[in-house]
């Protein structure tokens, strides 16, 4: 294999896979995508979507554990992905065009070509969906369907949310649901093989494409530089025990996800300079957006045993969403919950609140989170895991929101439709009413929808920790971008995956724009 390239991305995953492979479609530049996980070909533990809870705490996951959090569960361990696809290929698949507010803000934030006119184009070019409208893709390599209304205790909750004055609504309309409910779409096949990243983007062309060398268990040590500009990055052999160097003729692209891009570009000198001296990392540039602002979906649980026998079968056990506004006035929603057709008692059993193995629950989380945490690195030495500190529900705003939302869930729940499956609640139980209680048991028990982003931010040039420009380009240094969720300047109010590949396309575009 060569060890020079025109471009290197480094992680394979969400937004990595997306980019190596739109690049490769020229035949004349080379590229070098590097991953640290295994390859997911012929995998079922990955291919098959309805086994993606197996992957939580296994092989296949990072496992990062949270700092001690100060409001909330610090028993909370984030899953990141260590296998080629990354995220899309541990996670349930759940597919959202994210809102067009969200995008229009972005861009308003100093950040031209990543409007909603900018980037719905690009979900519609990564897209072959089965939902109605003309905006939607019908030739992309993700495949995006709708959710079969199979689980009967799904159509119940569905009846229910309607009896609650939620109407069921459409998703991915092109129409932004502010209170509304409806069955996901997924980006999976008909046959339960997940459209991941890597199965839509790379499964088509690996060995297809002599210009394009997919690299997987081997991880990067630091990033390589010639003064300030990056040539090319130090990684680990597969033996464990030596380090090469691959280098970028044109440039690097970092994707290696919201908690270890940044770790990566510290360990290479890009951080908050006070930080890398502590650890004994030589700065290159002083950069106090590395590992600042990061955003989170947080999540709560109500559970409830079943009165019958729930399903056995499903494309992926969370198949329903329900969107909401806790005040009046909002043009996104601030409250979203997932159904599970299985208990998850991940976070409650520990604290001893009952559990069964017939359940169902909903889970409210917070779509805009106002509490923003940290990644910083534990030493400099890059085996050892970062320090990972959501700083959960330290802003009031988030609380408010899921005590809201855990009212809400039992008032969904007591409606008539839902009458013959609700058996006793679990969790927190019936006796947990007042807001203090709810909130007391929230800290405890909250988990996250597993969406950490937004930390090696794009911002305008006003803005003091924008790690990225509008190009991706980190600011600072030449031959250097990032593209995965990490540089969100926001979190954006739905599961983020689609957008996270939309990212790595709007990269590749940009790439070759200023090649």
């Amino acid at each position: 294999m060569s060890e020079e390239y025109d471009y290197v991305v480094v992680g394979g995953g969400t937004a990595g896979s997306v980019v190596a492979a739109r690049l490769s479609e020229d035949p004349a530049v080379t590229v070098c995508l590097l991953e640290a996980g295994p390859s997911d070909v012929d995998d079922p533990a990955i291919l098959e979507l309805d086994r993606w809870m197996a992957l939580l705490e296994s092989g296949y996951d990072w496992d990062y554990l949270v700092e001690p959090q100060e409001s909330g569960n610090s028993f909370l361990r984030h899953a990141r992905a260590k296998v080629l696809g990354g995220c899309s290929s541990h996670n349930s698949c759940i597919a959202f065009w994210a809102p067009a507010e969200d995008l229009d803000e972005w861009a308003a934030l100093g950040l031209p070509g990543w409007s909603s006119a900018d980037i719905f184009p690009l979900y519609r070019r990564l897209e072959t969906n089965d939902g109605p409208g003309e905006h939607h893709g019908r030739s992309g390599p993700v495949t995006i369907r709708s959710v079969p209304p199979n689980d009967p205790t799904g159509v119940a909750l569905l009846a229910a949310c309607e009896q609650a004055g939620i109407p069921r609504t459409e998703f991915n309309s092109g129409k932004t649901v502010t209170h509304g409910a409806n069955w996901f779409q997924i980006n999976a096949r008909e046959d339960g093989t997940r459209s991941s990243a890597s199965v839509s983007y790379l499964h088509p062309i690996i060995g297809e494409r002599p210009n394009l060398d997919v690299r997987t268990g081997l991880r990067a040590k630091k990033l390589t530089f010639d003064g300030k500009r990056c040539t090319g990055v130090a990684y680990l052999t597969e033996d464990q025990l030596h380090s090469r160097t691959i280098r970028a003729r044109r440039e690097v692209v970092v994707s290696s996800g919201a908690i270890d891009t940044p770790k990566l570009l510290m360990l290479s000198g890009i951080g908050p300079a006070e930080h890398l001296r502590e650890v004994g990392v030589d700065v290159l540039v002083d950069s106090p957006g590395v590992g600042a602002n990061l955003q989170d979906h947080p999540e709560g649980l109500v559970q409830w045993d079943a009165k019958r026998p729930m399903v056995t079968n499903s494309t992926q056990w969370w198949e329903i969403g329900i969107f909401t506004s806790t005040e009046s006035g909002l043009d996104r929603p601030d409250l979203m919950f997932h159904y599970g057709s299985v208990p998850f008692d991940l976070n409650t059993l520990r604290h001893g609140y009952p559990t069964t193995e017939n359940g169902f629950c909903l889970t409210p989380n917070v779509t805009r989170s106002r509490s923003t945490g940290t990644v910083r690195l534990r030493t400099r030495d890059f085996r050892d895991k970062p320090k990972v500190d959501p700083r959960y529900f330290t802003d009031p705003h988030d609380m408010r929101v899921m005590t809201y939302g855990v009212k809400l869930a039992r008032e969904i729940v007591a409606q008539p439709a839902m009458a013959e499956w609700a058996g006793a609640e679990l969790a927190p139980g019936p006796d947990v009413r007042s807001d203090d209680e709810i909130a007391d048991y929230l800290r405890k028990t909250h988990n996250t929808v597993y969406h950490p982003s937004c930390t090696a931010k794009m911002g305008g040039d006003d803005d003091p920790l924008a790690v990225l420009d509008a190009r991706l380009r980190v600011r600072g240094v030449d031959g250097l971008r990032v593209a995965d969720g990490s540089a969100m300047p926001f979190l954006v109010a739905v599961n983020p995956c689609i957008t996270t590949m939309a990212i790595g396309e709007k990269a590749a575009q940009l790439l070759t724009e200023d090649a």
